[in-house]
């Protein structure tokens, strides 16, 4: 070939050739909006230490059987958003498409087991899933996650739905709902699936074909189901309340009454059973509103309709998904565990948060060692524990608890491993009477403080 056919060959190529671009649904991220997620992330970690949560980092890439027999069979992710490759070695791996499974790979593998429980992590990072990008919504995307793992109480769905909501407001967030569900346990949940399944049965001639296949494989999937046919035939569903044993119905009230004590606003939804298989007893979704310019515009587009119809789907269209989370205590054993390890967790989705008209800059703060130790005795006390902490947070008082502790001594015991020097005591007497006692760890002296007094004292203190 000549030099001149072989330039107007390779002129041709360069013409072709696209120019460099970030795969679709994935994108670089700088300067300010860089700054945005350094920021909300240094926020939600403080607020996760606070509560007493510690960091951990696992790998962006998993076998993907820790997935697929952790997320479950029949859910979106599994069947069509996952992103897999197989090695050189031939290993078959899966980009990350949630922290969940990962997190309780390394709980068994690290054998923290061992360590003292719960054990509370937080992580953040980016997640993978080849779905269909739209605003605040991408293949690449951040979370930021929080778990309590080897406790069953109901205390600690409470306290990472605390622990989330803070997160939250802190970064802006106003109005903040939360819609939640108990789909019960292993117990209870097989009555409820074949009364789901007699349900849908009935009404196969009106589903799609992949809700017809995930009936056959995992009928809560079609509660998840997107199809505008199977939502409505969904509305008259069975209820998993309705189907709960007495201890599931004991925990979904307890956490319903931590929330009321706590002044959260819930909606209990029927439906609600969230994306991945891993789940049950307690499922939610923290809901906010979006801003008034997105509302005015999705109001614009039905403008053909009546008026009434026209402001109901408005309203409907001006909530927002921005967290979730659930129990997930049959995780363990699922991915390749020797015995259940009870657990519950917190997501945050950062980019729709980031993107967000009401998203503030955050500075995060120094994280100071606690002086005090927070120790909670009786139900009562315990009901209303998360309230007082709260206090101590909102004045930047830094604080170590150990909710799901019981008794007096081993509370007192981690205060003085710690090297702690004063204790706050809040027992059911002190509930009653809206008080505290603050004792000093170094001579044993205490003294009763009223609640709205104690930030005032604990100021005095050296």
């Amino acid at each position: 070939m000549s030099k001149e056919k072989k330039q107007v060959k390779k002129d041709l190529g360069a013409k072709n050739r696209k120019e460099p671009a970030s795969p679709k649904g994935m994108r670089d991220i700088l300067d300010k909006e860089y700054y945005s997620f350094q920021g909300f992330f240094e926020k939600a970690q403080e607020v996760a230490v606070y509560y007493g949560f510690k960091p951990i980092e696992t790998p962006i890439l998993e076998y993907v059987d820790i997935f697929e027999r952790g997320v479950g069979e029949g859910t979106d992710i599994i069947d069509k958003e996952m992103y897999t490759l197989k090695t050189k070695g031939g290993d078959h791996l899966a980009l990350r498409p949630e922290f969940t499974a990962g997190l309780m790979r390394a709980y068994i593998e690290d054998g923290m087991q061992s360590l003292p429980q719960p054990v509370l992590l937080y992580k953040y990072g980016p997640v993978f899933r080849h779905d269909n990008p739209q605003k605040g919504r991408y293949r690449e995307f951040r979370q930021f996650d929080m778990d309590a793992l080897g406790s069953e109480k109901s205390i600690m769905d409470a306290l990472v739905i605390k622990a989330g909501m803070s997160i939250l407001e802190d970064a802006g967030a106003k109005n903040l709902t939360i819609d939640i569900n108990s789909i019960g346990d292993k117990e209870c949940r097989g009555g409820y699936l074949r009364e789901l399944t007699a349900y849908y049965r009935k009404h196969l001639s009106v589903l799609p074909m992949i809700d017809r296949e995930r009936l056959k494989t995992n009928p809560l999937r079609v509660l998840d189901s997107k199809d505008p046919g199977t939502m409505k035939v969904n509305e008259e569903a069975p209820d998993s309340i309705s189907f709960l044993c007495s201890a599931c119905k004991k925990h979904f009230k307890e956490v319903l009454e931590y929330l009321e004590e706590m002044g959260i606003s819930y909606s209990i939804n029927k439906n609600l059973v969230r994306g991945l298989s891993y789940y049950n007893r307690t499922v939610f979704e923290v809901l906010t509103e979006i801003g008034g310019e997105n509302l005015e515009k999705k109001k614009g587009e039905k403008e053909q309709e009546t008026e009434e119809k026209n402001t109901e789907e408005a309203e409907q269209k001006h909530l927002i998904a921005i967290a979730g989370g659930g129990r997930y205590d049959y995780l363990a054993r699922a991915i390749g565990g020797k015995k259940d390890v009870p657990a519950v967790g917190f997501s945050i989705g950062v980019d729709r948060i980031v993107e967000s008209s009401w998203y503030k800059k955050l500075c995060p703060r120094i994280i100071k060692k606690p002086k005090i130790c927070f120790i909670q005795l009786g139900t009562e006390a315990k009901l209303k524990s998360l309230n007082v902490i709260d206090i101590l947070r909102r004045a930047h008082i830094p604080i170590s608890q150990s909710l799901s502790r019981d008794s007096l001594g081993s509370q007192l015991a981690i205060a003085e491993k710690l090297g702690i020097p004063y204790v706050i005591i809040f027992g059911v007497k002190e509930a009653i009477e809206n008080s505290v006692m603050v004792r000093n760890m170094e001579n044993r002296s205490q003294e009763t403080v009223k609640i709205d007094k104690l930030l005032e004292y604990l100021k005095e203190l050296k």
